[in-house]
């Protein structure tokens, strides 16, 4: 089989294909054969060694959302079949022609879906939804930074499907404006502009780094921030003391694991708004597994709306 792998830190000039023989899954894994690859900003940092994936041993295959039919099943895992069509978390070995994956880590793709529709849909809208019920917005305010992005766009469209009065987009550019109110945003605002419009009550940081003081600036007294990214960041305690402010990680491999049963409404609540028109998944580019270098550099210009898409 064809897989990208790293040898060096670096930018997108780094990923190189290489062959290999297909993994042999482990006890709890799947072994599925890849229809569509999930490209995300911590990826990308990952090859350069930033983030929260910095130091990984080299060489190294990226990890990330994968979707497409099961091949082969590993000693203990129940309730999967040759055959099943599925999305899911591969930790180390997603850009490749056949991955393994945790069986908990797996979910069914409806038959009337594709791989692609899966990839973009499944992983980020978990997030956002885990990120809206981290702090519920019952009649308040939401910013999201990084509004365009793979998880971002499925933000904004579920916060104003929960009701929520006033959703601002925080992006990095200005033409990705209509994009957004296209989605339903009733603001956008770009992280130069000198001010981000009236505080909210929450924040969803999808940025982090040197972005999250400005995002916790951006929080009105009592407003809560959920941070969800690799970007790091530091923030003053007196700034989250001063304006009775929160700030909450969240990380979806726990709150998958502590609360299994929202976890699942979840990604039904997806689909459901998926097929009938409710939420749009979208895919700003579905690219060869062999050209994954420029999936990257698509990513580092932080040019995409929506989902970015290797595909096999």
């Amino acid at each position: 089989m064809r897989r990208v792998r790293f040898h060096s830190y670096g930018g997108p000039e780094v990923l190189r294909v290489e062959e290999a023989e297909v993994p042999a899954p482990g006890p709890g894994e799947l072994l599925v054969r890849t229809e569509a690859i999930g490209v995300s900003l911590p990826s990308v940092r990952r090859t350069r060694g930033d983030g929260n994936g910095g130091g990984v041993p080299l060489p190294a295959v990226l990890g990330g959302e994968v979707a497409g039919a099961v091949v082969g099943l590993g000693p203990d895992v129940t309730g999967f079949a040759i055959g099943d069509r599925v999305t899911a978390l591969s930790f180390t070995g997603s850009y490749a022609e056949a991955a393994t994956v945790p069986a908990a880590m797996a979910a069914r793709i409806p038959d009337a879906a594709s791989s692609v529709d899966a990839v973009a849909l499944v992983r980020g809208g978990q997030v956002a939804l885990a990120a809206l019920a981290t702090a519920p917005a019952d009649g308040e305010s939401v910013l999201i930074t990084g509004a365009a992005s793979a998880t971002g766009h499925l933000a904004v469209q579920l916060a104003k499907l929960r009701g929520v009065p006033r959703v601002v987009a925080a992006v990095g550019s200005a033409a990705k404006a209509d994009f957004l109110y296209g989605l339903g945003a009733d603001e956008v605002v770009t992280y130069e502009d000198a001010s981000w419009g009236e505080p909210v009550d929450i924040v969803l940081d999808g940025v982090g780094g040197e972005l999250l003081p400005r995002a916790v600036a951006a929080l009105a007294p009592g407003g809560r921030l959920v941070f969800f990214n690799s970007g790091g960041g530091t923030v003053p305690a007196y700034d989250l003391l001063a304006g009775a402010k929160t700030i909450t990680g969240l990380t979806m491999a726990r709150f998958a694991a502590t609360r299994p049963e929202l976890y699942e409404r979840h990604g039904a609540e997806l689909w459901d708004h998926f097929f009938a028109g409710r939420l749009r998944a979208a895919v700003h580019a579905r690219i060869p597994l062999a050209e994954a270098a420029r999936a990257h550099e698509i990513i580092e210009a932080r040019a995409n709306l929506g989902k970015v898409v290797l595909v096999p």
